[in-house]
């Protein structure tokens, strides 16, 4: 008995030593941050960082993948703990709240069947997409509620899922459990950066809007007489609203689905009801603003669309300063409408809301004499937006164009037939214009240039062969099925131009001067490249094309169709364009890829719709109280139309269906969801 204990005692002095030497040779060495971070956790584990638990994000977090501020469940006070323990400073972080998408529960929407399985969205979407004719209804049993680590979420009388903004954390857990993407997380940025897709429950007025305007938000808030809010909700997506409430063309009112009962509501009207009260008020209404991170990003051109991607840069956190060649802000605006549509007063109060809002303005800046591109790049701008598109900018002198190495193919046919000397390039290229742009090839050839290369957007249909035929005889190249991508240069020097064909492959061209046959100067996004073994020089730069708008039929390029290529539309769209502007800087700075989502609604997506409604009654549109004619011909420049009264505002936002994609509100339910 003494041998075995013998042996077993050896045996324990073997494994002993041989489990130290495994201990030292397996050792794996464990940062001690990663505890110290985890203990700051909160331990929901509720995934909203982007990995699977805390212990992984506390190990992010030290290897330096995620940052400090990482944790959305804990909030500052966890983050600035995080970077005591890190030795780190914590960037500000604008703050996200799930924010549910669909007004209409189950007991007020079509239904294809009634559902009695298991009390699950994600099992409820197996039968046929879920119980709802709309395909973005919310199925209402209340995944998302029991996902929600931190109680914030609840379901309300309604059959809907009800948001507590103080508890949300915004960890994203009831956005990825929706089967339907019916809940989001939302922020300002976020709202700023959105386009409406597919996936979303939208309206036909908010389709139709260039702007993209949550109308059926404003016009609730206006029924229940929170004004100033409604100016908020317009505001998120256009800090033009007294200016678009007189002059927009509203296709809004042609879509509004109150037209199958009786008239469209008025909705314009509506917007400048609101505008004139925030401005008998004397104060601004601005939407909030994203945290500095220092950033700084430059605007050519004070017009409307300008202005826009200045306010909405600023909105995203960035420093803002405007250059505009005239004397004063506004384009077109100033220049194209008569005082009695237009007062001059409210054009400046939508103004000054975005100079309050914190956008630099610099007047009586021309391009190449008092700046260009090339320099405010090299003096810290991290991009610089050039919106001078209008005609208006071409009755300003100027010593260089807003473009570098582009100017417009009217302007070059018009002096080449005046008998001018011209100023060519050496390698030129024009782009668009039909058979202008083969007349032009011939004039550039002419004038010495040693190659010049004509690409059109369409098809060999635009222009005769004949004409095509006499150009490539000169000596032209001429493209078809082609879209300019994009231009580098340097300075106020541009040396090449990027084209992709049909098949995406892109062709690069040395180019030092284009011609472009719109008519108007291309939107474009400037950013610095380093130049090769030149760094004493600056910087060089190369362009990024705004993504595509709601009426463009092409992704890729300059002047895509559809899109604004004349002044002729309205300034709704270079509202719209203006907020796609920033939305794209903010992009390519952010290192996101400057496109639009795959499934964003444009003008020709097909939404489910509807061509008749129930039985609605019938209630009459307000009308706009106007001078007398009498008045008008004593006082010319008096605005004519008056505004409404806020009893005609309550009664016409009262008209609104509050529509969703098949939804409105119904007669048997005539109080607003």
């Amino acid at each position: 008995m003494v041998g075995g204990l013998v042996v077993m005692g050896l045996l324990g002095a073997v494994v002993g030593v041989c489990l130290a030497l495994a201990s030292k040779i397996f050792y794996v060495y464990v940062d001690p941050r990663i505890e110290a971070v985890e203990e700051a956790l909160p331990g929901a584990n509720c995934g909203g960082c982007g990995l699977p638990g805390c212990s992984a994000n506390a190990e992010a977090i030290v290897k330096g993948i995620n940052p400090p501020s990482s944790c959305v469940a804990g909030g500052p006070e966890v983050a600035e703990e995080i970077a005591r323990v890190m030795g780190m400073e914590v960037a500000a972080r604008e703050p996200d709240v799930a924010l549910p998408g669909c007004r209409y529960g189950l007991m007020d929407a079509d239904v294809k069947y009634i559902y009695d399985g298991v009390q699950d969205c994600r099992a409820a979407m197996l039968l046929d997409g879920g119980a709802k004719v709309c395909y973005a209804g919310c199925l209402g049993l209340g995944t998302c509620v029991e996902a929600c680590p931190f109680g914030a979420l609840s379901m309300g009388e309604d059959g809907l899922p009800v948001v507590d903004e103080q508890r949300c954390t915004g960890c994203g857990t009831c956005e990825r459990v929706c089967p339907k993407h019916i809940i989001t997380l939302s922020s300002n940025t976020r709202k700023i950066m959105r386009e409406y897709t597919t996936d979303d429950c939208t309206t036909p007025c908010q389709r139709a809007c260039p702007a993209g305007i949550d109308i059926c938000g404003y016009i609730r808030e206006i029924s229940e007489g929170r004004y100033l809010e409604a100016v908020r909700v317009i505001k998120q997506r256009n800090p033009f609203p007294s200016v678009c409430g007189r002059i927009c063309v509203h296709p809004c009112e042609e879509a509004c689905r109150r037209s199958l009962v009786d008239a469209p509501v008025a909705i314009n009207d509506l917007k400048r009801f609101v505008t004139d009260y925030e401005r008998s008020g004397g104060r601004h209404v601005q939407v909030d603003r994203a945290p500095e991170h220092g950033r700084r990003v430059a605007v050519i051109g004070g017009g409307a669309e300008g202005m826009t991607a200045a306010y909405f840069l600023n909105r995203l956190g960035y420093g803002v300063t405007v250059y505009e060649a005239s004397d004063r802000l506004g384009g077109l605006l100033r220049t194209g409408l008569p005082q009695n549509r237009l007062p001059a007063e409210v054009i400046d109060w939508d103004l000054e809301g975005i100079i309050d809002a914190g956008v630099e303005v610099k007047t009586s800046q021309l391009p190449g004499r008092d700046y260009t591109i090339g320099g405010l790049l090299s003096e810290g701008c991290d991009a610089v937006f050039v919106a001078t598109g209008g005609w208006d900018m071409r009755m300003s002198s100027r010593t260089a164009g807003p473009v570098p190495g582009v100017d417009l193919l009217v302007d070059y046919v018009l002096e080449a037939r005046q008998g001018k000397a011209l100023a060519t390039g050496r390698n030129v290229l024009i782009l668009g214009g039909g058979h202008t742009a083969l007349e032009a090839a011939g004039a550039c050839v002419a004038a010495g240039s040693e190659s010049v290369c004509v690409v059109f957007r369409g098809s060999r249909q635009e222009v005769s062969d004949e004409a095509v035929a006499a150009a490539e005889a000169a000596g032209v190249r001429v493209l078809f099925d082609r879209a300019v991508v994009r231009m580098t240069g340097s300075g106020a020097e541009l040396s090449h131009v990027d084209i992709a064909g049909p098949d995406g492959r892109v062709e690069r061209l040395a180019i030092d001067r284009v011609l472009a046959g719109a008519g108007r100067f291309p939107e474009l996004i400037y950013v610095a490249v380093p130049e090769d073994g030149e760094e004493e020089t600056g910087h060089g730069w190369q362009t990024v094309i705004p993504y595509a708008g709601l009426y463009a039929r092409q992704d890729a390029g300059l002047f895509r169709d559809g899109e604004a290529t004349s002044d002729y539309r309205a300034v709704i769209e270079a509202i719209g364009s203006g907020r796609r502007a920033a939305a794209s800087v903010h992009r390519y700075l952010s290192g996101e890829p400057v496109e639009a989502p795959a499934n964003m609604i444009r003008s020709f997506t097909p939404v489910l719709s509807l061509d008749s409604l129930e039985p609605v009654p019938e209630i009459p549109r307000e009308k706009m109280p106007e001078l007398s004619p009498e008045e008008q011909i004593l006082h010319p420049s008096k605005e004519i139309a008056l505004g409404f009264s806020k009893e005609q505002a309550d009664r016409e936002s009262r008209r609104c269906l509050q529509c969703g994609i098949i939804c409105y509100r119904r007669p048997k339910n005539m109080t607003l969801h």
